[in-house]
């Protein structure tokens, strides 16, 4: 648990920066952190905010807001920390736009994700551990 906090911390605090590098840990971390936070708002969207707009938990025209600000707001420190996490692998980030290809897109960045660091200072920066 300290160390997604520790690494939520991290991403949280280059919101938007889009240069350095990220470790393997740092990102999986990360997205399970983000994981469990949407699960969470989901839960309340449905055991409290639905109910107050009148909408059955089932229905599929079921309105989830707090969901969809929570992911809207999220945006920018995904593609940070995932641009980061390809300077780690020795990348350029605008490798992320080939998550946009169906598919294939996707898991070639998971592919690149789960690569080792670059050992050494590359020409994004020095290694750098989570937490350091």
């Amino acid at each position: 648990m300290n160390k997604m906090v520790r690494a939520s911390r991290n991403v949280l605090s280059q919101y938007a920066t889009f240069s350095g590098r990220a470790s393997r840990p740092e990102l999986w971390w990360w997205f399970l952190a983000v994981l469990i936070t949407l699960m969470i708002t989901s839960l309340i969207d449905a055991a409290l905010i639905d109910p107050l707009l009148g909408l059955e938990r089932t229905a599929d025209e079921a309105a989830r807001p707090l969901s969809v600000l929570v992911s809207i707001a999220l945006i920018v420190p995904n593609l940070a920390v995932g641009a980061r996490r390809l300077h780690d692998t020795g990348r350029t980030g605008w490798w992320l736009l080939i998550g946009l290809v169906p598919i294939v897109g996707p898991l070639a960045l998971i592919y690149f994700y789960v690569q080792p660091s670059a050992s050494g200072d590359n020409e994004w920066g020095a290694r750098r551990p989570l937490g350091d």
